[in-house]
């Protein structure tokens, strides 16, 4: 009697088991992702001679280009230029989080030029991800 009592506790506990798994929530299916960057360029040539740029391109392929300033000025290094454009991609990235938007990558790089000049670029690039 106790394999059978045994036998119909299990045969209990699938059925049960099989109703409760039947009422779960389904598995949140993803939505659409859209992608967007940022390419920050800052220029290290000296007296504000170079390009320094905040480059955006959405999810539809519409570009974006905000001037910042350049690492150096004509007495070298200048912390305030660094400290202004550290502020315009903070802000940026605040207002796209604030849309809903997740960074998913940072990635960066240098371009220092040749022994011969004084070219030269610092390039960040963020990859911002958003799902719908």
């Amino acid at each position: 009697m106790k394999k059978n009592q045994i036998l119909m506790l299990g045969i209990a506990l699938i059925a049960i088991s099989s109703i409760l798994y039947s009422f779960r929530s389904p598995a949140p299916q993803p939505g659409e992702v859209k992608w967007l960057q940022i390419t920050v360029v800052e220029s290290v040539i000296p007296g504000g001679a170079g390009r320094s740029r905040m480059i955006t391109i959405d999810e539809n392929g519409k570009t974006d280009e905000v001037k910042i300033n350049n690492f150096f000025s004509l007495t070298g290094i200048n912390f305030n230029n660094i400290r202004e454009n550290d502020q315009t991609v903070t802000n940026e990235i605040q207002e796209l989080t604030n849309q809903g938007w997740e960074l998913e990558h940072i990635s960066s790089g240098v371009f220092s030029g040749n022994q011969n000049n004084t070219n030269g670029i610092f390039l960040t690039r963020y990859l911002f991800k958003k799902v719908e």
